[in-house]
């Protein structure tokens, strides 16, 4: 598939925005990871699919598909498999984009760090994984010590910590950020 950049993305939103319109439905979409990152925080970055939760996802879901077939996206270019990694606890803002039919929401930056930081996704071939993010994140939010990121965590994952090797990881990219 090829990646979004913020242009494409609005673009796709701004379409499902007027199908949704055209239904007479309001939808509530909010966005997680690269395209949060991109569309609420201006990381320059590309995303290849909108991890977001929707609703009501059964008048979304075929706008969905429906958006994908005119852009030539995958049927999927935006999924709910987020769900399973949110925490206990949220904190989400309004995106102030003026899309018709669509409110859109982000998670707030501490809340993404959070997530990010206990995903600790290490890049791969054809994988960026979650380094260059959470370095986009700890120079934003001025992290200075792993007390720092855990604090976050603690307030949206209060049961969580990183691994060993993640929290070591965690270590090395704010001393590359603070350089």
């Amino acid at each position: 598939m090829k990646a979004f950049t913020r242009d494409k993305l609005i673009a796709a939103l701004r379409r499902l925005g007027e199908l949704a319109d055209e239904k007479s439905v309001q939808l509530n979409l909010c966005i997680y990871g690269g395209s949060a990152l991109m569309l609420a925080y201006d990381r320059k970055r590309v995303t290849r699919d909108v991890d977001a939760i929707f609703y009501p996802p059964s008048k979304i879901q075929p706008l969905i598909r429906k958006v994908a077939k005119e852009f030539e996206l995958p049927e999927d270019w935006i999924n709910d498999e987020v769900k399973q990694f949110l925490g206990t606890r949220e904190s989400i803002r309004e995106l102030p984009l003026e899309l018709s039919g669509i409110q859109i929401t982000v998670p707030t930056a501490g809340y993404l760090l959070a997530m990010k930081a206990l995903a600790c996704r290490r890049a791969l071939p054809g994988y960026k994984g979650d380094e260059e993010d959470l370095r986009f994140l700890i120079r934003k939010m001025e992290i200075r010590k792993f007390k720092e990121i855990q604090d976050w965590i603690d307030k949206y994952y209060p049961d969580d910590v990183p691994s060993l090797s993640d929290r070591s990881f965690l270590e090395q990219l704010i001393g590359e950020v603070n350089v």
